[in-house]
């Protein structure tokens, strides 16, 4: 489970709305309602809503540091009821269309810890498009070993008529131990996800529509999650604002 349960984290251009504290340091505050909190494909709250909040402090040089935390349930009487993240990182924008950004990224789960787990990742985006990576060696897999996790995707965003942005994503989830299987006792040790997200702008907050499916069998999403209905096709609704 807790190698799933991950955020992928990908910041927005570190200057967007963030609050000037001086001439070095802004701070950006991030709040979020959302109608399923799906982390790569997978619910983290048994496809119910989720609260969810973040801040970051930023440097001019690029240098920025922060936390973010969001209810959770993974069923099973887990004592768990919420994840907090730490995160530390390095911006640059090479130009107004190019950039790359670094960091390290840390998930905690009080009164669980046994799921606690760290990534480093990278992103680097050009003209709208995305291309990311996030790599663990702390993971747990199923028997309680660690294991090394590689996420990678691709992205791409653009604004539509009437203000409308779109957000497309689609990334693998690659284990080094097998981690699914299906019915016939087939094994798995990566799995398929995608997004696409509608997004605009009402009312002083953002607004959110997303599709969000992945490539496991319902066997498969139980062998790993215990529940059938976690890794399945769904829509999630998203009301965001950022200070």
């Amino acid at each position: 489970m807790r190698s799933i349960t991950l955020l992928a984290l990908t910041l927005a251009p570190l200057a967007c709305q963030a609050v000037q504290l001086n001439d070095d340091f802004t701070l950006e505050v991030d709040l979020a309602l959302v109608s399923d909190y799906r982390t790569r494909g997978i619910s983290q709250t048994q496809n119910d809503p989720a609260a969810q909040a973040g801040a970051t402090l930023i440097h001019s040089s690029g240098l920025y540091a922060g936390a973010w935390t969001s209810n959770v349930d993974f069923g099973f009487g887990l004592k768990t009821r919420q994840e907090v993240d730490y995160y530390a990182g390095w911006y640059w924008q090479a130009t107004d269309e190019v950039s790359l950004d670094i960091g390290y990224l840390k998930f905690t789960y009080p009164k669980e810890s046994q799921f606690n787990q760290s990534e480093v990742y990278a992103i680097l985006a050009a003209y709208g498009f995305k291309l990311g990576a996030n790599y663990s060696n702390d993971a747990e897999n199923i028997f309680g070993e660690q294991q090394d996790i590689l996420y990678s995707y691709v992205g791409y965003g653009t604004t539509l008529p009437l203000d409308v942005g779109l957000e497309l994503r689609y990334g693998r989830n690659d284990f080094k131990d097998p981690m699914f299987w299906s019915a016939s006792g087939k094994s798995e040790d990566d799995y398929h996800e995608w997004e696409a997200k509608l997004t605009r702008d009402f009312l002083g907050v953002t607004w959110g529509l997303s599709y969000i499916d992945t490539d496991l069998s319902e066997s498969e999403c139980a062998s790993n999650f215990g529940f059938t209905d976690v890794c399945e096709a769904t829509w999630v609704a998203s009301v965001s604002k950022t200070f």
